[in-house]
């Protein structure tokens, strides 16, 4: 396998596992995470700050100690030299001389401490203060980020219950459509039988020939009726003779012939 496949492949495998880890990140937990280290930062420079201020305090005491000691010497040569012991006097200075030495260093050592210390204080006080801009900060952008995930959550819910109500509608509409399709072929069907144009297998809606007959007489009469009304109409005379004229309709229509054979 060539060098270019194995950098490819190592390449989408980066980007796949990228795009996995960012989908598993919880921002709330990096800056949580981030927060926690902090806060362990500016324990270990609190710790230090008390480290080099308990240092310093040790060394005062012995440079207090030893600043007694140089007293007691001078005192005790004093005193020496007040009894005429010269000698003594003089062993006195010299010890007193000799510590004095280690309370030069002492002091060297306690001033570089102190400035030590003074320098971690400030710096423990600064990243103390960074510390709480960030937890503020933190929450600030947690805050947001809920609300941004609540909001999503909502439009995807939105979202979703379009889509459903569109694919809702969509049935409705072809339930309508079907339902107006089998109205006009009922509709149709009930034309055909009434028209005859299509027999009525069931029997029900078959008439015989005496009641086609019947209707076809009242027709005839009702007919006869409309026409002398028009007529007294125009001739501005009451239809006195319309019981006539329908009487002689009626007896004009010549009788139905029945076919009594099957």
């Amino acid at each position: 396998m060539s060098d270019g496949i194995m950098k490819r492949m190592g390449l989408i495998f980066r980007s796949k596992a990228n795009k996995a880890l960012d989908r598993a990140e919880d921002p709330r937990e990096t800056l949580d995470y981030s927060y926690q280290k902090q806060l362990e930062l500016l324990q270990k420079v609190r710790r230090g700050v008390a480290d080099v201020a308990t240092s310093r305090k040790r060394l005062e005491l012995q440079l207090t100690q030893l600043q007694q000691q140089s007293a007691k010497y001078e005192d005790q040569g004093r005193k020496a030299l007040s009894l005429g012991r010269e000698d003594l006097a003089r062993e006195a200075l010299s010890r007193k001389a000799n510590l004095q030495s280690q309370i030069t260093d002492l002091e060297t050592q306690y001033q570089a401490l102190q400035g030590e210390e003074e320098k971690l204080t400030l710096a423990s006080q600064r990243l103390q203060a960074k510390v709480d801009a960030f937890r503020t900060k933190k929450e600030t952008i947690k805050a947001t980020y809920t609300a941004a995930q609540a909001q999503t959550r909502i439009a995807e819910s939105f979202s979703g219950i379009s889509e459903e109500m569109g694919d809702v509608g969509l049935a409705i509409q072809r339930a309508e459509d079907k339902t107006a399709q089998m109205q006009a072929r009922a509709g149709a069907i009930d034309e055909l039988l009434a028209s005859g144009a299509l027999d009525d297998a069931s029997g029900l809606g078959r008439k015989d020939d005496i009641e086609a007959e019947l209707e076809r007489v009242a027709g005839s009469g009702d007919v006869e009726l409309e026409l002398a009304r028009m007529k007294a109409e125009l001739t501005g005379g009451t239809p006195a003779s319309q019981p006539q004229a329908i009487e002689q309709g009626k007896n004009d229509t010549p009788p139905p012939t029945i076919n009594y054979q099957k």
